[in-house]
């Protein structure tokens, strides 16, 4: 699906190491995805406006990104039918709470 306003994005994860702190063996996983917003602006902008880690504000930022684009993809699977009210009032409050502190540090 390449819609004409979507921006691409490469994801990638890889493991560091393991519970016993051995080096990761599996291969990289790399995956490509579509989404109509900047993702790594609302990463930078989750990041500012929570008392989270970095990395913690990254992993929650991209997480609800990529499974909001599922869903929203997806809209009328009935797997999707319980969490899409869920989701959206979690993101309007996520929102809400970043623009919040990003008002208050003005």
């Amino acid at each position: 699906m390449s819609t004409k306003n979507a921006r691409r994005f490469r994801i990638s994860v890889e493991r560091i190491d393991d519970p016993a702190g051995h080096a990761g063996t599996s291969a990289p996983l790399a995956f490509e995805v579509e989404n109509h917003d900047d993702i790594l602006a609302i990463v930078d902008r989750v990041r500012a406006g929570m008392a989270f880690t970095a990395d913690e504000a990254s992993a929650l930022a991209l997480g609800v990104k990529l499974l909001g684009g599922v869903v929203l993809a997806h809209r009328r699977d009935p797997l999707f039918a319980d969490i899409q009210p869920a989701l959206r009032g979690f993101i309007g409050n996520l929102k809400s709470r970043v623009a919040s502190t990003a008002a208050q540090g003005r």
